[in-house]
């Protein structure tokens, strides 16, 4: 089956800009224009593509064709740039999905040193960003499976580990005893959003199962940083994230044996796109400059 192009483009703008009308003002296409084309590609597919909700979002054969939608622009951006028939049009855009701590420690100074690149980021646990892949959302994701999504390839980036700490001041009043079971079971954590199971995790593996503290969820990396500083609760951290609070003791380490080490690769489409094989390359450069194990 031949897909059309431009039916293809305006399946993407839709999903991207989340409405008809808004694909017809980034496509200068009228709203009706768009909706032919996208009522176009679901009769030749015989597949509901969208999902007319506001925002408007893919079904599963919707997804697949927004993955080769996006496959497609890339590589005529890269086709555009390399005959250098527009600047302007022809400079990348890269759509990448990132975990929170990575994001906010290692990767930002790893992208800055790429020039002619447009970067559109996303935040997701490195658990699920590989679904980002699947759905065609991004280009490439940092995540913590090995297994490579179909269509794309994985080169593993290193391993990030994370220790329990909190203020002094909140250790003081929670374990005058020191951290055991029983402790743990009252003092309050802090957790990320609810698909975060780090600190759960580390209960379970130290102190056996059963414990359920209480929980302050903070859904941002930083925040998630400066919550446990003041005191908030307590929290697992990366050490690339904590290690000059601790150095000066605004932290203290609640166990300092005892670390959960979460590894990281890097899965990108398997599509010969400069572009994404110079970001690819910034990435693995940064990870193996010592900053992650």
């Amino acid at each position: 089956m031949n897909f059309n192009a431009d039916q293809l483009r305006a399946l993407g703008a839709v999903l991207d800009h989340g409405s008809f009308e808004a694909a017809g003002a980034a496509l200068h296409l009228t709203t009706s224009a768009v909706s032919q084309r996208v009522k176009a590609l679901e009769a030749r597919t015989g597949c509901v593509l969208l999902r007319r909700t506001r925002p408007v979002t893919a079904t599963e054969p919707g997804a697949v064709l927004l993955r080769l939608a996006r496959q497609i622009a890339a590589l005529e951006d890269d086709a555009v740039e390399r005959l250098g028939l527009d600047s302007a049009a022809g400079r990348p855009a890269v759509q990448l999905v990132i975990n929170a701590d990575s994001l906010s420690t290692w990767v930002l100074p790893a992208l800055a040193r790429l020039n002619g690149i447009s970067f559109e980021l996303a935040l997701e646990d490195q658990d699920y960003s590989a679904e980002s892949l699947r759905n065609g959302t991004a280009m490439g994701a940092v995540t913590s499976s090995p297994e490579p999504v179909q269509g794309c390839s994985v080169t593993p980036l290193g391993t990030m580990r994370y220790r329990p700490a909190a203020s002094e001041t909140f250790a003081r009043r929670w374990f005058p005893q020191g951290w055991n079971a029983a402790s743990a079971a009252q003092a309050p954590m802090v957790v990320f959003n609810r698909r975060d199971t780090l600190q759960e995790r580390f209960l379970g593996e130290n102190f056996g199962p059963g414990i359920d503290p209480p929980r302050h969820y903070v859904p941002a990396s930083w925040d998630f940083l400066q919550a446990v500083r003041h005191g908030l609760g307590w929290g697992m951290l990366p050490d690339l994230q904590s290690r000059d609070l601790l150095a000066d003791g605004s932290l203290v380490l609640l166990d300092r044996e005892r670390h959960i080490d979460v590894q990281l690769f890097w899965q990108q489409w398997r599509v010969d796109l400069p572009a994404l094989a110079r970001v690819a390359e910034a990435l693995s450069g940064a990870a193996g400059d010592g900053l992650l194990y």
